[in-house]
């Protein structure tokens, strides 16, 4: 079959041909890193865009939180959206409706629409794009093929942040000043328009992918997943896992204004912790959490590391001769966080929740865990306005408190485990040695 299905009618997965099964995984997997990246390229780019903006620290915090807040709303509703319409509709439609949106942002307007363009930009991206990131991989792969599909996904989303991150990283050592941010957005938005016109031609329509039954939130459902033991100490340990991986951010500035190091220097240091090192730290502690059996642990583990290296950017000196010891710290703390957020939602498949209330579970989790995006920015942001570098440590202090947090919640997460499901879990073993023998 050609690789322009739009014409081809409804079909399955094993219609496809290989390369277009490739292709769907491929389109999909670099969508999800580059339709995301102009909301959060704070991350990196943080001085660049503050100051191409004009705009305070606080003033960037504000802009993510909008992003956060219109996103926490739409969560939910994407996957009643996604059961509602054809994968290529809602896939061409939200990177093109975020394209012109990138494209207005590329004029560099006042914070006020600034903010304005962020909550749209968080109906495009979420409630129309986001059901689409999960769903268009399961539909072009047979069920037991699709934990390994979802694997190389995030692999190729990493290799997209890097190298869009670096192509960023030169326009903006190439073009010096506001221009170079506006030439930033104007090729985001480019390839993200492209995404969307080649998804309007290469996404077939599939067979069964509208669920006429599809129904709105259950509040039954809810409040049966929230009851389910464990759920909500996996939902706190999310939420605590996501705010100190979006604390890992604050790093960018930390090193410009706390060691006066180069503007590129940071850039790049802030390009592998956001997105090299994921390369390695999903697949590291993903195969740990195989290994041992126990995702939770594994995250207990990653958060007791990222406590460590938070005591460590404490105390260590704020001397500009230690920038490149503290660039090192800053790479370490990304693999700590990356890893543990990497497998963060995994702790739900511990505790067995039935298939019926799983989707609803599954967006308590993106609601709860998300949940950072909301305040943490502007919090953050609004500290280094008023206290300057000294900032820092406490922000450092708050992020150690919500390790903290995790830690608890994993524990908690982890007796709830033995007491309800420790019984069922020995069966399995016993089952699966007798079977092995």
């Amino acid at each position: 079959m050609s690789l322009l299905a739009k014409s081809k009618g409804e079909v399955t997965y094993k219609e496809l041909t290989t390369l277009h099964k490739w292709a769907l995984v491929v389109l999909i997997s670099m969508g999800s890193s580059i339709i995301y990246a102009p909301m959060y390229l704070k991350n990196v780019f943080y001085d660049p865009l503050m100051q191409a903006l004009g705009a305070t620290n606080a003033d960037l915090g504000l802009m993510v939180s909008a992003y956060g807040i219109a996103a926490m709303i739409c969560y939910l509703p994407s996957g009643i959206v996604a059961d509602k319409f054809r994968m290529r509709s809602l896939a061409g439609f939200g990177f093109l409706a975020t394209a012109v949106l990138v494209f207005v942002y590329a004029m560099l307007p006042s914070v006020q629409i600034c903010l304005i363009l962020f909550v749209l930009m968080g109906v495009t991206s979420i409630l129309v794009w986001w059901g689409t990131r999960f769903k268009v991989i399961r539909l072009c792969c047979e069920e037991n093929e699709y934990a390994s599909k979802i694997g190389i996904s995030y692999s190729i989303y990493g290799v997209t942040g890097l190298v869009i991150g670096l192509i960023n990283a030169g326009i903006i050592a190439a073009i010096s000043g506001s221009a170079g941010v506006q030439a930033m957005l104007i090729f985001l938005g480019v390839v993200i328009a492209i995404l969307g016109v080649v998804s309007f031609f290469l996404i077939p329509d599939f067979k069964g992918e509208i669920n006429k039954d599809a129904k709105l939130f259950s509040i039954k459902e809810a409040v049966q997943a929230i009851k389910h033991p464990g759920v909500i100490w996996a939902c706190v340990a999310y939420f605590a896992c996501y705010a100190v991986y979006q604390g890992a951010t604050y790093t960018t500035p930390y090193l410009t204004q706390c060691f006066n190091a180069d503007g590129n220097l940071v850039n790049i240091v802030g390009l592998i912790r956001t997105y090299g090192i994921g390369l390695i730290a999903g697949p590291i502690v993903g195969f740990i959490a195989t290994k041992i059996k126990s995702p939770s642990k594994t995250i207990l583990g990653g958060f007791i590391l990222s406590i460590a290296v938070l005591v460590g950017f404490i105390l260590f000196p704020q001397d500009p001769s230690g920038a490149m010891v503290a660039s090192i710290l800053v790479v370490v703390f990304g693999f700590t966080t990356y890893g543990a957020f990497s497998i963060g939602s995994s702790p739900l498949s511990e505790v067995k929740i039935p298939m019926a209330i799983f989707g609803t579970a599954s967006g308590l989790l993106s609601v709860i865990g998300f949940l950072p995006d909301v305040f943490i920015h502007t919090w953050y942001g609004g500290m280094i306005d008023a206290q300057g570098t000294a900032a820092f440590s406490s922000i450092f202090g708050f992020e150690i408190m919500f390790g903290v947090i995790g830690c608890v919640a994993l524990v908690m997460l982890l007796r709830s485990i033995k007491k309800h499901f420790g019984a069922t879990d020995a069966v399995a073993e016993v089952e699966e040695e007798a079977a092995k023998a």
